[in-house]
């Protein structure tokens, strides 16, 4: 099928870049895999379900259905979405069916959209269990029984964290933790009445312990023994065996880590003594102007309080029984707070903010106590705001499964860098001056972060997703992005120009110093700022015949296994630096593809060394192994 009449099918039916969706036949009825993806998309982002249209072998084929056709799968549709035998909820209104006519043939839309955390799991039939289904990346997915039973759990409107304990009483807790926490708590609220009460009825007053209406069970509950715990009560097979908190320092990147707080048995390592610990670590990477308020200096910005609203976030947003643990990362230029879980709202309404979903509403509670979090759904616009007023790039939330996790990355990175502008001037000549800003933006974002989506830019523009995708299109016609074809979903990188010179060009340039790259007409000059070749190097035209025979193996092939390409790459880069257009003409290889799916991961490994560390997306950038005996 043409691809013009695949962007007909998707605009008729207002299926948007950002948007999944799914083509089925019915030609020979209503097609019994409907469900399952009804499912998958409910316990997902939602999405859009085409019927009468068909992919097979990555191709697209217009079966089309006649009206009655239509007609008929639309009320077989509304008879069966409200059957319970058929799924456990219609999340559909009138407007979600529509008949899509394509001046002859016409489609049944159906637009799904992602079930509430209360409605979770959307599941066949009358058991969750083996009948519950989940979109990844274009396909339908069986969740097996412990994802299903984390669903169900975050659905419950009793908070994983108000559960009674079995068994644990207040010699679980940490005194010095507790004597802490109220010293906090007076020392913002020196009057407040709670001060006075004794532990068991203070926890009771903050969430850490609760008794039932029935007056049968009370005890302490799980957020005031992850509040307040001692590290091997929390870890007790009956509470949280897998519980894990972590906070990594990489500000070398020839060392592993350079500061590390872990649970290690020198110190009780619950919530709260994990905050204070880390927090001024946390802050200590951000820059502090000196600044007076009447006669008090004033250490902490805005982007102090976006950091230790996304820090107390991935505190109170984690499910404690989920894989993997709290994992808190600090960079030279970002920071990375990743927590066990899903996200319990849509990525737009994170976007668009005003609502509040917390997992665990005691330690949001206790933490609010102390002035630490926010509990109005302003979370999320506070950590933007304070990114957003040091011209930082915005935040990146993703949310990976498999297991589930949640990754917020604060970059400490200018929107459009002097470097990054430089970098993009040399690739694209003349062609920059002609570009919006918006489109330049969008240019930064795959140099920057090696690739860009409509979903990203949505994050940094504040420009319509239509408009978006319009843009992105002109900047593929005009060669400065190239498309990875996925059209949902899809990502970009960094094109050439129909005519602009390019530093992944892999033809040799007109014209080579030492110290410089010269090109006829619009020219790239690198200085001695830029890149300066020293003896450890090899120059483009050194790259002699043992280079090219350490890289024939891999260079006269297709495709290799990554083994094989990492080896290649190590082999190469022993003894002296060589940057990603060297290699990838080398190697035969595309230089975007080479440097994110390669060159990157191996740097962050420690395989790998960058000639310009602090500047990661300098220019002159080059790769030298860092263990020779790996190779």
């Amino acid at each position: 099928m043409p691809a013009d009449l695949l962007d007909k099918i998707l605009e008729a039916a207002h299926v948007g870049e950002t948007t999944d969706w799914e083509f089925k036949s019915a030609k020979g009825g209503f097609p019994g895999s409907f469900w399952e993806t009804y499912s998958a998309m409910a316990n997902s982002e939602g999405g859009v379900i085409l019927l009468g249209v068909r992919e097979k072998d990555g191709k697209v084929h217009l079966d089309g259905l006649t009206s009655e056709q239509a007609t008929q799968h639309q009320k077989y549709f509304w008879d069966n979405v409200h059957n319970r035998n058929t799924v456990s909820a219609n999340l559909l209104t009138s407007q979600d069916v529509s008949i899509v006519d394509l001046d002859g043939p016409v489609l049944l839309a159906i637009q799904v959209p992602r079930a509430t955390r209360t409605q979770r799991p959307v599941y066949l039939g009358h058991n969750p269990l083996g009948h519950t289904f989940q979109r990844h990346h274009e396909g339908d997915y069986r969740l097996d029984d412990a994802e299903v039973r984390r669903m169900l759990a975050d659905a419950d409107l009793i908070p994983p964290d108000h559960r009674i304990l079995e068994g644990f009483d207040l010699k679980d807790l940490d005194p010095a933790s507790m004597a802490q926490y109220r010293q906090r708590l007076a020392s913002l609220k020196s009057d407040h009445p709670w001060l006075t009460l004794p532990d068991m009825d203070f926890l009771a007053k903050i969430g850490g312990w609760r008794r039932e209406r029935s007056g049968k069970r009370h005890g302490l509950t799980l957020a005031g023994l992850l509040m307040f715990g001692k590290e091997e009560a929390i870890r007790d097979t009956d509470a949280v065996p897998g519980y894990f908190v972590d906070y990594r320092e990489k500000l070398d990147p020839l060392l592993r880590w350079t500061d590390r707080v872990c649970p290690d048995g020198t110190w009780e390592a619950n919530l709260f003594q994990f905050y204070h610990r880390v927090w001024p670590k946390l802050a200590a990477g951000l820059p502090t102007p000196f600044r007076l308020e009447g006669a008090e200096r004033r250490d902490e910005t805005p982007a102090h309080e976006a950091l230790r609203e996304a820090f107390i976030n991935a505190l109170i947003h984690a499910d404690f029984l989920g894989v993997g643990g709290i994992v808190i990362e600090r960079y030279p230029d970002r920071f990375i707070l990743e927590n066990p879980g899903t996200l319990l709202i849509s990525f737009e309404q994170y976007h668009r903010g005003g609502v509040s979903e917390c997992r665990n509403r005691s330690l949001q509670k206790m933490f609010a106590l102390i002035g630490r979090g926010e509990q109005a759904g302003s979370g999320a616009d506070k950590i933007r705001t304070g990114w957003r007023l040091n011209r930082w790039r915005a935040p990146k939330l993703e949310c990976h499964d498999r297991p589930n996790r949640v990754e917020l990355v604060l970059p400490m990175v200018s929107l459009i860098p002097e470097e990054t502008l430089s970098h993009l001037r040399a690739m694209l000549g003349g062609a920059i001056d002609s570009l919006t800003p918006s489109e330049l933006q969008a240019l930064a974002t795959a140099a920057l972060e090696n690739q860009v989506s409509n979903i990203r830019l949505q994050e940094l523009l504040p420009d319509h997703p239509v408009e978006i995708s319009r843009m992105l299109t002109r900047l593929c016609e005009r060669g400065l992005l190239v498309s990875d074809n996925r059209r949902r979903w899809a990502t970009y990188h960094l094109g050439t120009g129909d005519k602009a010179p390019s530093l992944f060009d892999h033809t040799d340039s007109p014209h080579k110093s030492e110290d410089s790259i010269h090109l006829e007409g619009d020219s790239i000059r690198l200085t001695e700022d830029s890149i300066r070749l020293t003896e450890d190097s090899i120059r483009l035209d050194d790259e002699n015949d043992d280079l090219r025979l350490l890289a024939a193996s891999i260079a006269k092939k297709g495709k290799v296994p990554p083994t094989e390409m990492r080896s290649g790459l190590l082999r190469l880069c022993t003894g002296h630096y060589l940057t990603v257009e060297q290699l990838a003409r080398l190697l035969n290889r595309n230089p975007v593809r080479l440097r994110s799916v390669f060159l990157g991961p191996m740097v962050r490994e420690g395989l790998l060394r960058l000639r310009f560390s602090d500047a990661p997306n300098h220019p002159g950038q080059a790769y030298i192994a860092t263990n020779t005996e790996s190779v």
